[in-house]
């Protein structure tokens, strides 16, 4: 209650206050009142003005009915593209699972290479004793196989020539077989001869 009667109090001096503002207020109505008759000549400049913003209005209201239809064209348009971003979303896990493998698969890979590369270290040191080898033999042929081969080709030449003699005695024998033959021939008629 206390509470209440300080309020009321606060709200009496309030009141005070209030009615001397009225009073100035008063006074202030009596320049509204000149002011308004001002305004009302500005009131009709204002009039003109609205009916030019009418007009901008049913124009711009024009706008706004093309600016919805492109709206709905747009809502359109972003549901479809909506739909492609889910498409794109499963897209994509799928990617992010294949990449997945192919970091798998490159793992394998690295340490396939890594076995490779050391397989060639074995191969380039099997090369170098196979170039060593190479190289024994070339030394090898030049000094021994060439020489032999010499000798076997001398040797060949010497076949060759006697090839060629004992051909050239055959046909003398088979020369001397036919008239020995002959001969034999003759020598059969005469004594036919002989014994008729």
């Amino acid at each position: 209650m206390t509470v209440l009667k300080e309020d009321v109090t606060v709200l009496k001096e309030d009141v005070t206050e209030l009615k001397k503002d009225v009073t100035v207020l008063k006074e202030d109505v009596t320049v509204l009142k000149e002011d308004v008759t001002e305004l009302k000549k500005d009131v009709t400049v204002l009039k003109e003005d609205v009916t030019v913003l009418k007009e901008d209005v049913t124009e711009l209201k024009k706008d706004v009915t093309v600016l919805k239809e492109d709206v709905t064209v747009l809502k359109e348009d972003v549901t479809i593209l909506k739909g492609d971003v889910i498409e794109l979303k499963e897209d994509v896990t799928i990617l992010k699972e294949d990449v997945t493998v192919l970091k798998e698969d490159v793992s394998v890979l690295q340490e396939n290479m890594s076995a490779v590369q050391e397989d060639i270290k074995g191969l380039q040191i099997n090369m170098s004793s196979v170039q060593a080898e190479v190289r024994n033999l070339s030394m090898c042929m030049e000094n021994d196989v060439r020489v032999r081969i010499n000798i076997i080709g001398e040797g060949h030449l010497d076949l060759v020539r006697k090839l060629d003699q004992a051909l050239e005695n055959k046909e003398e024998r088979e020369l001397m077989k036919v008239r020995v033959l002959w001969l034999e021939n003759e020598v059969k008629r005469l004594r036919e001869n002989l014994e008729a």
